[in-house]
Protein backbone atom coordinates (compact mmCIF):
# COMPACT_ATOMS: atom_id res chain seq x y z
CA UNK A 1 0.00 0.00 0.00
CA UNK A 2 1.61 3.46 -0.62
CA UNK A 3 1.52 5.99 1.43
CA UNK A 4 0.87 9.75 1.25
CA UNK A 5 3.86 12.09 2.05
CA UNK A 6 3.56 15.24 3.71
CA UNK A 7 4.55 19.15 2.30
CA UNK A 8 5.07 22.44 4.26
CA UNK A 9 2.58 25.50 2.80
CA UNK A 10 5.43 26.66 0.86
CA UNK A 11 6.32 23.38 -1.10
CA UNK A 12 2.55 22.78 -1.28
CA UNK A 13 2.53 26.35 -3.54
CA UNK A 14 5.44 25.60 -5.08
CA UNK A 15 3.64 22.65 -7.00
CA UNK A 16 0.87 24.29 -7.87
CA UNK A 17 2.90 27.34 -9.24
CA UNK A 18 4.46 24.25 -11.73
CA UNK A 19 0.77 23.88 -12.72
CA UNK A 20 0.28 20.37 -12.31
CA UNK A 21 -0.44 20.07 -8.81
CA UNK A 22 -4.12 20.06 -7.72
CA UNK A 23 -4.87 21.49 -4.38
CA UNK A 24 -8.05 19.56 -2.35
CA UNK A 25 -9.63 21.53 0.77
CA UNK A 26 -11.31 19.01 3.33
CA UNK A 27 -12.48 21.25 6.12
CA UNK A 28 -16.71 22.20 6.73
CA UNK A 29 -18.49 23.73 3.65
CA UNK A 30 -18.68 27.72 6.04
CA UNK A 31 -14.93 27.57 6.69
CA UNK A 32 -14.24 27.18 3.24
CA UNK A 33 -16.54 29.31 2.11
CA UNK A 34 -15.26 32.21 3.78
CA UNK A 35 -11.65 31.51 2.68
CA UNK A 36 -9.78 28.71 1.00
CA UNK A 37 -6.04 28.25 -0.92
CA UNK A 38 -6.88 29.98 -4.50
CA UNK A 39 -7.59 27.01 -7.28
CA UNK A 40 -8.41 25.06 -4.31
CA UNK A 41 -11.61 22.27 -4.51
CA UNK A 42 -13.87 21.81 -1.67
CA UNK A 43 -13.40 17.70 -1.04
CA UNK A 44 -16.73 15.90 0.61
CA UNK A 45 -18.01 12.78 0.45
CA UNK A 46 -21.01 14.48 -1.96
CA UNK A 47 -17.70 15.48 -4.35
CA UNK A 48 -15.01 13.10 -4.08
CA UNK A 49 -16.75 10.95 -6.72
CA UNK A 50 -16.56 13.76 -9.28
CA UNK A 51 -13.27 14.78 -8.39
CA UNK A 52 -11.79 10.87 -8.59
CA UNK A 53 -13.33 10.50 -11.97
CA UNK A 54 -11.53 14.20 -13.75
CA UNK A 55 -8.34 13.68 -11.73
CA UNK A 56 -5.40 11.49 -12.96
CA UNK A 57 -3.47 9.12 -11.31
CA UNK A 58 -0.04 10.44 -11.77
CA UNK A 59 -1.38 14.20 -10.75
CA UNK A 60 -0.31 15.51 -7.44
CA UNK A 61 -2.69 16.07 -4.91
CA UNK A 62 -2.36 18.23 -1.82
CA UNK A 63 -4.90 17.58 0.75
CA UNK A 64 -5.71 20.71 3.43
CA UNK A 65 -7.29 20.64 6.32
CA UNK A 66 -7.51 23.32 9.78
CA UNK A 67 -4.24 22.15 10.97
CA UNK A 68 -2.45 19.34 9.51
CA UNK A 69 -4.59 16.78 11.12
CA UNK A 70 -7.47 15.63 9.56
CA UNK A 71 -6.00 15.87 6.25
CA UNK A 72 -3.46 12.73 6.62
CA UNK A 73 -6.93 10.11 6.87
CA UNK A 74 -7.76 11.66 3.53
CA UNK A 75 -4.61 11.74 2.13
CA UNK A 76 -4.41 8.09 3.03
CA UNK A 77 -7.50 7.70 1.65
CA UNK A 78 -7.06 8.77 -2.21
CA UNK A 79 -3.45 7.40 -1.97
CA UNK A 80 -5.54 3.39 -1.11
CA UNK A 81 -7.53 4.31 -4.58
CA UNK A 82 -4.49 4.39 -6.33
CA UNK A 83 -3.58 8.32 -7.07
CA UNK A 84 0.68 8.19 -6.76
CA UNK A 85 1.93 11.45 -5.18
CA UNK A 86 -0.45 12.54 -2.77
CA UNK A 87 0.37 15.22 -0.09
CA UNK A 88 -0.74 16.21 3.81
CA UNK A 89 -0.24 20.01 3.75
CA UNK A 90 1.47 20.46 7.49
CA UNK A 91 -0.09 22.99 9.62
CA UNK A 92 -3.20 22.85 7.05
CA UNK A 93 -5.24 26.17 6.43
CA UNK A 94 -3.47 27.95 9.55
CA UNK A 95 -0.22 27.79 8.35
CA UNK A 96 -1.53 28.67 4.78
CA UNK A 97 -2.77 31.88 5.84
CA UNK A 98 -0.21 32.80 8.42
CA UNK A 99 2.72 32.25 5.25
CA UNK A 100 0.70 34.79 2.96
CA UNK A 101 -0.24 32.42 0.49
CA UNK A 102 -2.89 33.38 -2.17
CA UNK A 103 -6.00 32.56 -0.72
CA UNK A 104 -10.20 33.25 -2.43
CA UNK A 105 -12.40 35.02 0.32
CA UNK A 106 -11.84 37.35 3.42
CA UNK A 107 -10.19 36.52 6.56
Amino acid sequence: MDQFKHIDVQGAQALLEGGKARMVDIRDPQSFQVAHPLSAIHLTNDTIVAFMDEVEFEQPILVMCYHGISSQGAAQYLANQGFEEVYSVDGGFEAWRRAELPIQGEL
